[in-house]
């Protein structure tokens, strides 16, 4: 009984963080170049529980299911006509290089809305929070004489699974994406034009459905445990 009613707890925290996932999915529809989070979970370890002599062997029984980690879709969103001057959208696959002023730390987005910035040295296109956008040549693009010095350089990997989300719509590469390259093929640089949100409303609120049932199954699931405690208690008395 116990292991039922642990397991139920933790299907319930399990979904509890499904659901925190799937909110966030919502909350940026229209959050320009989002991508969309999706849940992998996985098993907890399972056990043998002897049947009845008609059984042909032991059974296997669960402890339950936690959230392994959450991987990101890069499945490209639509194009939006903007017509803002400093508005980019990617046709295809890649991401721009962003560069953090502070430290030069340098990660990727595929959110194009940049502006100017003045800096000690002049003006620079940055991102909202004041990262300076690099071209092709992984250069910083300034503005100088009315016009900027370069355009923003697209940039891939050989693969983009596991790649972590830093928050702000940004993402850092991990080992086995290996070193950005430039993006080539069918990736193009679309000015005047941003990209939309990657999440289906539809889709994740089909989500939100199936995981609140499986939340309230859940606490039913405790509540019976908790009744069936009871129950033994009072045959012990």
């Amino acid at each position: 009984m116990d292991t039922s009613f642990y397991t139920a707890v933790r299907g319930v925290m399990t979904q509890q963080t499904h659901m925190d996932i799937l909110s966030n999915n919502i909350a940026n529809m229209n959050t320009n170049g989002y991508r969309t989070k999706n849940a992998s979970f996985l098993d907890l370890m399972y056990y043998n529980i002897r049947g009845t002599e008609n059984d042909m062997g032991d059974l296997r029984a669960g402890t339950g299911t936690i959230v392994e980690r959450t991987e990101s879709d890069f499945t490209p969103g639509v194009l939006m006509q903007t017509g803002g001057a400093y508005d980019y959208a990617i046709q295809g696959n890649g991401f721009f290089m962003l560069q953090n002023p502070q430290d030069n730390t340098v990660e990727y987005t595929r959110d194009g809305s940049f502006a100017l910035s003045q800096r000690a040295d002049g003006f620079y296109l940055v991102d909202a929070e004041g990262w300076l956008v690099l071209d092709a040549q992984q250069n910083p693009i300034r503005y100088v004489g009315g016009e900027l010095t370069g355009t923003p350089g697209i940039f891939d990997f050989v693969t983009t699974n596991g790649m972590l989300s830093t928050g702000s719509n940004r993402f850092v590469p991990v080992a086995k994406n290996g070193n950005p390259f430039p993006a080539g093929g069918e990736s193009r640089l679309v000015p005047g034009a941003l990209e939309t949100s990657n999440a289906d409303l539809a889709q994740e609120m089909s989500k939100v459905i199936v995981s609140q049932r499986a939340y309230s199954y859940m606490l039913r699931m405790i509540q019976t445990s908790d009744e069936v405690e009871q129950t033994i208690n009072g045959l012990r008395r």
